[in-house]
């Protein structure tokens, strides 16, 4: 099963790579380019304080959206705090920037814990949610992959999932996929160019 997950977020990643400009001038970003895939064009969820939310309203702003749950033990908070790191790395220019956690664990990721979660990585950051229906429909809109694993005698279960952010550009366009390769200044680099734009 764990090869099975592996192989589908490899191949999702590889998909996304797909949409890479070819043959043109070299991109200037650290990151993957993806802006010329024609998916990951909009989300429609609700944040953590009730409000309904979607890519008009961060407009003016540089958008870093991750796909996570709140009890994953290692890639969401090394993810979200690498994030925050990015924004408090770009200074005054870090208020342009918004970071979205969007669970895949929509059961156990209630508003009330996502708003607890999100405040250990950054006062900005919000934690985005739908039922179960939206969420698998978002994720075939970015296509990632997630999978709720068996659960223990406790009843507590992990997700696998997929790991890369989705970066979007002030005018709401989806530019870069940043892999687990990153590193803070890589992505603080691409978003300072971003921000240019």
């Amino acid at each position: 099963m764990v090869l099975r997950a592996f192989l589908v977020v490899a191949l999702a990643l590889l998909v996304a790579a797909c949409g890479e400009r070819t043959g043109g001038p070299t991109s200037p970003f650290k990151s993957t380019d993806i802006s010329s895939v024609d998916w990951g064009r909009e989300f429609h969820l609700t944040d953590h304080n009730g409000q309904p939310r979607s890519l008009a309203d961060f407009r003016g702003k540089v958008v870093m959206l991750f796909f996570g749950f709140t009890h994953c033990p290692d890639v969401c908070p090394t993810t979200m705090a690498d994030m925050a790191r990015v924004v408090d790395k770009l200074g005054p220019d870090g208020q342009r920037v918004q970071g979205l956690f969007v669970t895949v664990d929509p059961e156990r990721d209630t508003p009330r814990v996502l708003a607890k979660y999100l405040a250990a990585f950054h006062p900005s950051f919000l934690g985005l949610y739908g039922d179960q229906g939206a969420t698998a429909a978002l994720a075939k809109e970015f296509k990632i992959f997630y999978a709720a694993q068996p659960a223990d005698s406790h009843e507590h279960y992990m997700v696998a999932h997929s790991n890369a952010i989705f970066v979007f550009d002030p005018r709401g366009r989806l530019r870069l996929l940043m892999g687990a390769d990153r590193t803070i200044d890589a992505m603080a680099a691409d978003i300072a160019l971003l921000l240019k734009t």
